[in-house]
């Protein structure tokens, strides 16, 4: 068996692994109350308040994990699972997003460098699947056109990796909050902690995921060349 696929199945158990441990944290972590019985909109609404942040709105949005800070409209959104629910798990995701709002507003270099790569890493992703289809099948006339496509995939990787340190941080953020506000407690603040943890692994399996498909089509080039 080819070392590649051997990385591919061994990243696609450990992102298995991962997701299935998130998701259980999550399930469990969503029945523990935190202890002022403050939903994920008053967390929400708390911290940026805490943090000096006028500006930014909290919003519903409809669906499951689809919380997210948008800086382009100022809003913080809350799936209605989290919005809605006065749990420690609810709390991590609330607090965690408006970590990312806290960086947008002190200009966190790792999040300035994501939000530029973004308009161009929509580009590449829109066509790498193609370009490198295309290289593979014409490789032998036209190895510049894998080339191509090795290099979008690459702007993908980076940003996979540029997000990495986004995500811990603005993990870190929310924690610290959690704790200091009195959100969470002595009994319930490692779940939190550990919620969130779990969430930034899924994170790091991306990334290495990304960088193992990087290498295969690279691969290919190389084995051209030989």
């Amino acid at each position: 068996m080819s070392i590649y696929w051997i990385i591919f199945i061994g990243v696609m158990v450990l992102s298995w692994l991962t997701q299935n441990n998130l998701k259980q944290k999550f399930e469990a972590y969503s029945k523990v109350p935190v202890a002022p019985g403050l939903t994920g909109r008053e967390v929400a609404e708390r911290m940026l308040r805490d943090n000096g942040i006028y500006n930014v709105t909290v919003t519903c949005t409809p669906g499951q994990l689809t919380d997210h800070f948008n800086p382009v409209n100022g809003t913080v959104n809350l799936s209605e699972e989290v919005y809605n629910s006065c749990s420690v798990a609810a709390a991590a995701v609330a607090a965690h997003e408006c970590g990312h709002a806290v960086q947008h507003a002190c200009r966190y270099a790792p999040l300035q460098m994501r939000s530029a790569l973004v308009p161009v890493v929509s580009f590449a992703s829109s066509w790498v699947q193609w370009v490198l289809l295309a290289g593979i099948l014409l490789i032998e006339a036209f190895p510049s056109i894998l080339a191509l496509g090795v290099g979008l995939f690459a702007l993908t990787t980076l940003f996979s990796f540029i997000t990495l340190p986004v995500e811990i941080d603005a993990s870190r953020r929310a924690t610290q909050w959690l704790q200091t506000a009195g959100i969470t407690s002595p009994s319930n603040h490692a779940m939190a902690v550990s919620a969130l943890r779990s969430a930034a692994y899924t994170y790091v399996v991306a990334a290495l995921g990304s960088l193992a498909t990087l290498l295969y089509y690279a691969s290919f080039l190389l084995r051209n060349d030989d």
